[in-house]
Formats: C-alpha cells, structure tokens, sequence
C-alpha cells in the first residue's frame, strides 16, 4: 500500500512546535442565520461536516512515525475516526473567546490534526466557526481551501455526498523503517546523479548554477541577524488571543492603485504603521523589523493539494520611518527587489534540499530557521475566495486567518480578503503581548492614513504622466 511521507517543510512545522508553540494554522468565521429560515443545530452542522471529508481524505489520516527516526513520519488512515472529536461545540457567545478556547490547546498527535470549533449563537445572534489544522498538514493557502470544502456558491446546499470510506491497514513497523530506509538511500541517489545530468545537459547546468545562486541569496538573507524586540520577541506560553480587524477591500486596492504598488505592499505598509504605534505607546523606541513573509509557490495544477508549497522571503518593515508614504515606497522598493533577485524561489531550493539532508540536521536547520534571531514577527496575505459562500444556507460574513507563532515570536498578522472585506487576525500570546485590540485599532489607523493621502496622489497623477 502506497503511504505519503513528509516533506522536509512539512516535517519542520513538527520539529519546531513546543509546549508553548503550537503549530496550526486556522481561521475564525461568522455566519449570518439564514434569511427566512431555521438556523442550522450543532448536530446538523457536524453531519454537514463529515459528509463533505470525502473531498479531503487527509483528514481521516493520522502521522505514524518510523522506527528508530530513520525518516520523516507517513500519513496512514486513522482506523478509530470519529467526527465527534474533531467536530466539538462550544456554548461560548463571544468568537474571540471560542478562539482563546480552541487556539491554545495543541492538537494531540494520535488522531487525524485537525478540529473544528461551533459556536451556535453568539451574543449578536450569528454563527461561529472557528477552524485548525497542523501546519505540516496544510500551509494558509490549504487552509482556506478546506473552508471553501465546507461551504457552497449557492445558498441551498446539493445532496450529501456518499461516503463509503474504509481504513486501510497501516504497515508495520518493519516495512515503515524498510521504506524509510529505500526511500533515504534514493535520496541520495538522487543526489549523486546530479553532477551527471547537469554533464550532459549545458542548459541544465546553467540553469542549476542559477539555481544555486538564488539558493545562497536566499540563504545569506536568512542568516542575516534580526534585532531581537523585548515586547515581539520574548518568553512565551501557550495561551492565544486573536485581534480582529475588518476593512472593505476597496480601501486596500484605492491605495495600491494610488501609489503604484502590489496589494501585499500595502498589507506590510499599514502593519509597518500600525506596530510603530503600539510599540511607541508601550515605550518602546520602533526600529526596523525583520519580518517572514510567506510566499505561495504552488503551480495551477496544485491548487488543491494538501501539505505545504509556501516558500518565503524576509521583508525590513521600516517602523522607524515616521513617513506613512515612505514607508509604502520603501517597502515596495523591497519586496520588487527580493522578487527581481528570487529570493522566494531560492528558500524553496533550499528547503528542498534538506530533503537530501538527515534528519538531526533537518530538525536543527529548522529551530534555526524558526529562531527570533531569524525574524521578528510574521506577516502573511492570503487570497480567499470573492464569491459569497455559504454553510447550511448561513451567508459567510467574516473570516479571520490564523497565522501560528513559534518560541520567541508573540505576534504574527495573517490576511484575507473574502468577498469585499479584508480581515486581518492579529494572532498573540496575551500573556506576553496583552492589549492586541489596540494594535488592531492602530492598523485600522493606519490604513485611514495611506487612504487620506491617496486621493492627492491621484491628483498628481496626470501632471506627472
């Protein structure tokens, strides 16, 4: 029987996560009640979910781990599935709570890692659905792929889908670390082979030595020492706190057409101005911040995968520039810089390669690439889906993208754009970094800044042409 294993960025989301760093990625929902008609019960919102698991059968798999830790962990069927334990209920009126509930509690590693939380009514009477699964299950983009498993472009919902799923054995542990062992040693194979296919192809070896050059760049980048920042970068404990943030997304793209920049420039420029104002109030002098940005790098034909395809390139987030517009022109000058020069395509090689790499180093490579001497505080844009969509005939209203935080990281800020809205999650341990709605509210500042200063730019626009 065919197994999957891990990849090396998969199998890094495990080595890095710790008692106090729990790595799932996620998104907190609210859905309106149906227009004319009866809300949807828990009961049959948890059938609605486990007749649609068919369309995601990673999810009924759990990890099995080889003997001896000879390779990477293989997904195998998980023979005692319930949809009661992923699928739980919640009596909380408040989303952000049922997100404190959720959020800080690790998925437990012998069962299927993922779960969904359902808040029935909240105290404004809608719905609440907040949702999590291991990042070395699926990246952001997956993430939001699986919400649009659960919801439809139509109101009514079509007919549940018959399921007739029957786990398969797993192997045993002789053939797990048999596997482990063939699929290691043409591993290497496949590395040896390299030097020769590059031989007999010119064109190969030109395009390997690029390769090498954009993977070394990536990788100087990486090694490049961020500044550690006592309230972003401190202890912290497994407790989880989301700030939320909505905007219409014409703000957002108002601004990027006023200023000639891509849409992820203005996500990092109104962080960038957001956090120099909280760090400002809480005494902090703001300075530069080296900050993760991942970058989706599935091909079209992989849009519905699970498991990770996100590389990454580091961004300086100038929160020391008290310029809001120079602050967007910096970072714009930035990120086209870094795509020019691949850095995203170079940390993708390099991620790759660890492949080839054994596993002690493959889990050391990743608590340094995880470190906060690496980087501050992630910032990650997600595209989600611009139809409306809908659960049991309950209208998506809002969702939340949860970004994870690992050791010595308090903040990370993830961003969706569904349907007219943006949402930012502003995802914190509250223990360490308390007051995550005021940061919230200075984004929101900060997004009204660029906003006042678009329409003089446009102004200028065609004296300028």
């Amino acid at each position: 029987m065919p197994v999957t294993r891990l990849s090396p960025l998969d199998a890094s989301f495990l080595a890095v996560e710790t008692p106090t760093a729990h790595m799932h990625v996620g998104w907190a929902a609210i859905f309106e009640p149906p227009d004319g008609g009866l809300r949807p019960s828990f009961e049959e919102l948890r059938r609605h979910i486990a007749c649609r698991l068919p369309r995601a059968p990673r999810y009924r798999q759990m990890l099995r781990s080889v003997p001896f830790g000879i390779n990477a962990p293989v997904w195998v069927d998980d023979p005692d599935f319930d949809v009661s334990r992923h699928v739980v209920r919640t009596t909380s009126g408040s989303l952000t709570d049922v997100v404190e509930e959720s959020m800080s509690k690790a998925l437990p590693r012998n069962r299927p890692l993922w779960q969904v939380w359902i808040a029935e009514r909240l105290d404004d009477g809608r719905i609440g659905v907040v949702g999590k699964a291991h990042h070395c299950m699926v990246d952001g983009i997956a993430a939001v792929e699986l919400g649009t498993l659960l919801l439809d472009p139509d109101p009514v919902a079509p007919p549940p889908e018959r399921d007739v799923w029957i786990p398969q054995p797993a192997p045993s542990g002789s053939e797990l670390f048999a596997r482990g062992v063939a699929d290691l040693a043409r591993s290497q194979l496949d590395l040896a082979a390299i030097p020769a296919r590059a031989a007999r192809s010119p064109r190969r070896a030109l395009e390997l030595a690029s390769r090498a050059r954009r993977a070394a760049a990536a990788m100087l980048d990486a090694a490049r020492p961020a500044r550690l920042m006592p309230q972003l970068n401190p202890q912290i404990s497994p407790h989880r706190q989301l700030g939320l943030l909505d905007r219409p997304v014409d703000d957002l793209l108002r601004i990027k057409r006023a200023f000639g920049v891509k849409l992820n420039d203005v996500v990092l420029a109104a962080c960038a101005g957001g956090v120099r104002a909280f760090l400002k109030k809480r005494g902090e002098n703001p300075t530069r911040l080296k900050t993760m940005v991942p970058v989706n790098v599935r091909g079209s034909g992989e849009a519905d995968q699970l498991g990770n395809r996100i590389s990454f390139m580091f961004v300086d987030l100038p929160c020391d520039e008290p310029d809001p517009v120079r602050r967007l022109r910096e970072i714009h000058a930035g990120t086209s810089d870094l795509k020019r020069a691949g850095k995203a395509e170079g940390a993708d090689d390099v991620v790759r390669s660890l492949g080839f790499a054994p596993s002690p180093v493959q889990r050391v490579v990743s608590r340094l690439i995880s470190s906060p001497r690496t980087f501050n505080l992630t910032v990650s844009n997600i595209p989600g889906p611009r139809e409306p969509l809908y659960m049991l005939g309950c209208p998506l209203d809002e969702v939340y993208p949860v970004v994870p935080i690992p050791e010595r990281h308090a903040l990370s800020i993830g961003v969706t754009t569904v349907g007219e809205g943006a949402f930012f999650g502003l995802y914190a341990d509250p223990r360490s970094l308390p007051g995550i709605d005021g940061l919230a509210g200075e984004i929101d500042l900060a997004i009204d800044e660029l906003t006042e200063l678009s329409p003089a730019i446009e102004e200028l626009e065609p004296v300028l042409a």
